[in-house]
């Protein structure tokens, strides 16, 4: 009686997902390095999705604001908050609470702003220092979809029940206000 294996080709199959940065930043590559020990070492997934995080193209790591860092840290003061990506400033939000931050940069106003308020900012590596397994840290992040070239995806302009935004020259009254766009001219969408 013959014995035959299993035919498993996985000859040509390829992980989609990024197993080191494509940035060739140095620091941030000694944070993947760290990172990388740290899951590895630890039982923590708090760590594991921190390297993922870290993994990723910029477009991935949107920028979170001040106001919506507040509003989602409001009934956690104890923790720190963790954004793998950028804390960006926020003229519209007046009275910036104490919070404890930790990112992989904050811009120099959103900075002196949270220190002003009498909170703090850490960078990552500081982070794995005080907090290894990711206790007491809440892992926040920007808006994906906030970006302007979102806008414009989906099914074009024009087609029915489209909400995507045409890429136009201008935008005023003699700019894509015809066919399509008003009842009294034709048909309206």
């Amino acid at each position: 009686m013959a014995l035959y294996g299993i035919d498993i080709a996985n000859k040509h199959v390829k992980s989609k997902n990024r197993s080191a940065p494509v940035s060739e930043n140095v620091y941030l590559l000694l944070l993947v390095k760290l990172y990388r020990y740290l899951a590895r070492r630890t039982n923590s997934n708090f760590n594991k999705v921190v390297l993922k995080r870290l993994y990723m193209s910029r477009i991935n790591r949107p920028p979170i604001s001040l106001s919506r860092l507040a509003s989602l840290t409001k009934n956690i003061s104890a923790k720190t908050a963790v954004v793998v990506g950028t804390i960006t400033d926020d003229d519209r939000f007046e009275v910036v609470p104490k919070m404890s931050v930790a990112a992989l940069r904050v811009t120099k106003s959103a900075r002196a702003r949270i220190l002003n308020a009498g909170g703090e900012v850490l960078t990552l590596d500081q982070l794995a220092l005080r907090a290894p397994t990711g206790s007491h840290c809440v892992l926040l992040r920007g808006e994906r979809n906030a970006r302007e070239a979102v806008k414009h995806f989906g099914a074009a302009p024009g087609t029915p029940k489209s909400t995507a935004k045409p890429y136009v020259r201008s935008k005023g009254r003699k700019f894509e206000r015809a066919r399509g766009r008003r009842a009294s001219r034709g048909y309206k969408n």
